[in-house]
């Protein structure tokens, strides 16, 4: 399995491709990352040094990728948080070339926009950018229940009202991709306060999750659980069955690294739990 995965790195920690990459590999996935900044540290510590990269050092790397006749043989591209247009574009522009040599290629977009405790933190004209040209190009979406809201203009205060989002996201995916949908966080009305709810969706079914609520507030997992679904959906063609192992390796990796008093999530000493969750969660139709 080869991935091309477009996002941004960290030296210290994990989020974006530093949270993404090693699992895959881990899964013994061949990932070819492609960053688009290079940081020290996550912008939520307040600083940071490093890089931002354009949308022409993307470019550059896609052809020195194609120029080794690899692009034919790439399973399915990844891209996460979208620095600016540039970067969007460049994005888009790869997901062309490598679906013009596999057709049956995916694309996994997790449309990075905000949170509900931070708002919406990407540039002006990201949000419309995912919505009007990424989202329809993408084969696999991995929103998060304010992402959802925002894409949609629905808001998902229920169960009922999160599946109406997320039918009316599918409709404006790749056709006639799978329009396979990972809702990575869900706190309804019929969520119990003590746990929170992921949702898939695909071929008209949904199935849902539920999750032990954690104590932790960490960055970088949402990057992880979307490289993780994308995996197990081309492993196993199925949504339900990868969000169950996606959904269990990040509750385990967020489990160890709550019980360590980790501020950066335990990508590397928790990796078992990539290969082997120590807590297997079961999904039900809903």
């Amino acid at each position: 399995m080869n991935i091309l995965s477009i996002q941004s790195w960290v030296t210290y920690g994990h989020v974006g491709n530093a949270s993404a990459v090693f699992p895959l590999q881990r899964l013994g996935a061949e990932v070819w990352a492609i960053n688009t900044v290079q940081f020290s540290n996550h912008t939520g510590y307040g600083d940071w040094a490093g890089q931002v990269f354009s949308g022409e050092n993307v470019r550059a790397l896609v052809d020195g990728i194609d120029r080794r006749g690899a692009l034919e043989r790439c399973d399915a591209v990844l891209s996460g948080y979208m620095g600016d247009a540039g970067i969007g574009e460049a994005v888009l522009n790869a997901v062309a070339r490598v679906r013009a040599a596999n057709p049956a290629m995916l694309y996994c977009c997790d449309p990075v926009i905000g949170d509900d405790d931070t708002g919406v933190y990407v540039r002006a004209g990201i949000e419309d950018m995912l919505r009007a040209r990424a989202l329809p190009q993408a084969d696999i979406a991995t929103p998060n229940r304010f992402e959802l809201e925002r894409l949609t203009g629905i808001a998902c205060a229920t169960l009922e009202q999160a599946k109406t989002a997320v039918t009316k996201l599918q409709a404006t995916m790749h056709a006639p991709g799978p329009r396979a949908v990972l809702l990575t966080s869900l706190d309804t009305e019929e969520t119990p306060a003590d746990c929170v709810d992921l949702l898939a969706a695909e071929g008209g079914a949904f199935h849902l999750l539920r999750t032990p609520r954690l104590p932790i507030s960490v960055s970088g997992a949402g990057d992880a659980i979307a490289a993780l679904f994308l995996f197990h959906r081309l492993r196993g063609g199925s949504a339900a069955a990868a969000l169950e192992a996606a959904g269990s390796s990040v509750h385990g990796l967020l489990r160890r690294t709550a019980e360590a008093g980790s501020r950066e999530i335990l990508t590397v000493a928790a990796q078992e739990e990539f290969v082997a969750p120590s807590v297997r969660l079961v999904s039900w139709r809903c």
